[in-house]
């Protein structure tokens, strides 16, 4: 398996498209002007607590207020609040909190007016970015991602990713961190900790506390409320802190100024790999040279078309997503249908694996998969779909196939969903038409199934469409006519008809009958 992130800069956005074995699995956005960003943190202004909802609207500087939830507050909130007065006012110069006293824990399921009042600075950071007409989301529990730890100020804990299986490397790591855990921080040690010695994740450890130094100087320094007092890392840095492993085999930036950073990045955590970082200058746009736009336009359609035919119909509403299962005009004689639909069924576990990454789809998922009637086979496909999620680093669940035969699935929703318009402009008229590529990759599936088809073995073929796309199905060399040549061993007759409309094709044999697949 090999990974390779390519990255597209541009004057208000940087996209990164992480790519799996040539296929795009992962397209992110960063925007130069989004000020709430998923990592944040704010000193925020309570603006009021509300009894009712048990939960406090506090200004960090949003058109609408953050929401705090009496439940998200932690258990040392007093001593947080306490930590903040004591820097604001010069009375306590220990950041590392070797010396610092603790307040008491508020109470488990206590009232949010009891602890918090309005006016009153906080501390808090973005846990879900502003969604639709909502503001951030907001924790006081504050935690600090580096590559291996996740570090917690004012707690003794250290836990361990679930992910990590073997009880043995479990308990080496615990030791380990334990070992060299810094007083008054607690540890949580993520998945690709695993195997790492005690410099690479003592090194981890004193990045963080540097940035937890770096956040209490800022308290200081603050003359105006609500104020930003540490940004997440650029997103860059934060995708490939939380992807990067060794299957990856290139990072292909368009700016230099970027691809100096990503590679002083990556001499800090895997210095042997540095050599994978790439400046791309060419005239043709990057996305284009690695296939990346033709991708985004099979995929984030209404309709998402899979290999032998299968499709999937995705449907949106702001917080739940129907996703149904269609096996196409795909037939195999050879076997039963209960094999079949198990076939459609698994490529398009994976499929859908693929699209809620891609979309950054949150919320309820509902799938309906073609009916199973064996028991055996629903087992496999749930399991499938379980492994083929496992990669998703998005806090997920799957529930079983319900009576109905609906498999759900709840995804953690932190930022807005990635949204691309795939339709284009209709040259011939007015509204809209699918993007020409999506016509192509359909003549191409299509032409497959007739070639392969016994029937059609002697028959010569004919395909009609439209001038526009005839004419690029002609040019060129070698032009996709002639590709067409090299691979099916079949000269194509390309007919153009001024009658047809723009995304309208028919292959036809010599009496002008249509050949199906």
């Amino acid at each position: 398996m090999n990974k390779e992130l390519i990255i597209r800069s541009h004057s208000s956005a940087v996209d990164f498209a992480l790519l799996k074995d040539g296929k795009l699995i992962e397209l992110n956005k960063e925007v130069e002007d989004n000020k709430f960003s998923v990592g944040d943190i704010f000193v925020g202004k309570i603006r009021k607590a509300i009894p009712g909802l048990n939960a406090a609207f506090i200004d960090v500087g949003h058109e609408k207020d953050g929401f705090l939830h009496y439940h998200d507050l932690g258990p040392k909130l007093p001593s947080l609040i306490k930590y903040i007065k004591q820097i604001s006012t010069g009375k306590n110069k220990d950041y590392l909190l070797k010396q610092f006293r603790y307040e008491n824990d508020i109470e488990k399921d206590g009232n949010v007016g009891d602890v918090l009042s309005p006016k009153q600075t906080v501390l808090v950071q973005v846990v879900k970015e502003p969604i639709s007409t909502k503001g951030p989301r907001l924790s006081s529990e504050i935690s600090l991602a580096g590559r291996y730890m996740v570090l917690m100020p004012f707690s003794d804990r250290v836990s361990i990713s679930q992910k990590i299986e073997d009880s043995a490397e479990k308990n080496r790591l615990k030791k380990l961190v334990q070992s060299i855990r810094p007083k008054g921080f607690g540890l949580i040690i993520r998945t690709v900790a695993q195997s790492q010695k005690v410099a690479a994740l003592d090194a981890d450890i004193q990045q963080l506390l540097t940035r937890w130094e770096n956040l209490s100087t800022k308290l200081k320094q603050i003359d105006k409320y609500p104020a930003k007092v540490l940004s997440e890392i650029n997103r860059s840095s934060s995708i490939l802190r939380d992807v990067f492993d060794d299957n990856f085999t290139g990072i292909h930036v368009d700016d230099a100024e970027m691809q100096s950073e990503i590679q002083d990045y990556i001499e800090s955590i895997a210095p042997d790999k540095t050599s994978i970082v790439k400046l791309y200058e060419n005239h043709l746009p990057i996305f284009e040279k690695f296939g990346i736009e033709r991708q985004i336009k099979n995929a984030f359609g209404t309709t998402v078309s899979m290999q032998k035919g299968a499709y999937l119909v995705i449907e949106h509403t702001e917080a739940l997503h129907v996703i149904d299962v269609n096996s196409g005009n795909r037939s195999n004689r050879s076997k039963s249908q209960e094999q079949t639909a198990l076939e459609v069924n698994i490529i398009s576990a994976t499929e859908i694996a693929r699209q809620l990454r891609l979309r950054d789809m949150g919320g309820i998922i509902v799938v309906d998969f073609i009916d199973l009637n064996s028991s055996e086979n629903r087992k496999k496909l749930f399991e499938h779909l379980c492994e083929e999620m496992s990669t998703d680093r998005t806090k997920h669940k799957v529930l079983p196939p319900s009576r109905f035969g609906l498999i759900q699935i709840t995804r953690q929703r932190v930022r807005p969903e990635m949204n691309i318009k795939t339709k284009e402009p209709n040259p011939n008229q007015n509204g809209e038409v699918e993007a020409p590529i999506i016509l192509i990759d359909k003549i191409n599936t299509e032409l497959s199934k007739i070639t392969k088809n016994k029937r059609n073995k002697k028959e010569k073929i004919h395909l009609h469409l439209h001038p526009f796309i005839a004419a690029y199905l002609s040019s060129g060399f070698p032009s996709q006519r002639l590709k067409w040549y090299y691979e099916y061993k079949k000269w194509i007759s390309i007919v153009p008809r001024h009658a047809y409309q723009y995304l309208e094709f028919r292959f036809l044999n010599k009496e002008r009958r249509r050949l199906h697949p």
